[in-house]
């Protein structure tokens, strides 16, 4: 049978074939506001237009459900990632895109995750959404840079806490100087180039 090809039976036990998708992780880290969701929300419509299978997993959303009880300290950060990694990797095993903009701001913790999919023969590409942090710190889309400048909080990445680059992502995205759209396609022609549309 064909790589990619899964027999399936119908109710009148006749087997007929589909050609199926393979799944990937498109992990998308960077500095708070530097465009990651924006991004990742223009692939998923990019990519649904295309009928593929896709889920966005929204740090912020990971963080209130998934992740509630974790603060962030760098070992809850490692454990925030991990589990996002972990159902980023059993989605895409099984045939889903699935789109990750979280910050992960460590690149042991990038790494764990990168290795989970490599165990298990899953695509993973890494990309930089690479928006300097004095773009970011202007966007300020949740306040967070305002709020840390005014004493309020602390442990802000970037600022006050550390954010190790990716040294060789698959994609890096100067994202301050394209598009949401622009930026979008360059993923999609990321995923392209690796066969995964």
């Amino acid at each position: 049978m064909p790589s990619g090809t899964v027999e399936v039976r119908g109710k009148d036990t006749r087997r007929t074939r589909c050609t199926c998708h393979p799944g990937a992780t498109v992990w998308l880290t960077g500095l708070p506001s530097a465009g990651k969701t924006t991004i990742a929300y223009e692939v998923a419509r990019l990519l649904r237009s295309r009928d593929r299978r896709v889920e966005v997993l929204d740090g912020d959303e990971i963080r209130r459900f998934l992740s509630a009880g974790l603060g962030f300290s760098r070992a809850d950060r490692h454990a925030n990632v991990q589990r996002i990694g972990l159902v980023a990797e059993v989605l895409a095993r099984n045939g889903v895109l699935a789109l990750v903009p979280v910050i992960a701001p460590y690149a042991d913790s990038r790494e764990a995750v990168r290795d989970r999919h490599r165990s298990s023969g899953t695509p993973y590409l890494e990309v930089h959404v690479a928006t300097p942090v004095e773009v970011c710190s202007v966007r300020d889309v949740k306040g967070l840079y305002a709020r840390q400048a005014a004493g309020e909080i602390s442990g802000l990445t970037g600022v006050d806490d550390p954010y190790e680059e990716p040294v060789s992502p698959d994609l890096r995205i100067a994202a301050q100087h394209r598009t949401v759209r622009e930026s979008a396609a360059l993923v999609h022609t990321l995923l392209a180039e690796r066969g995964l549309v």
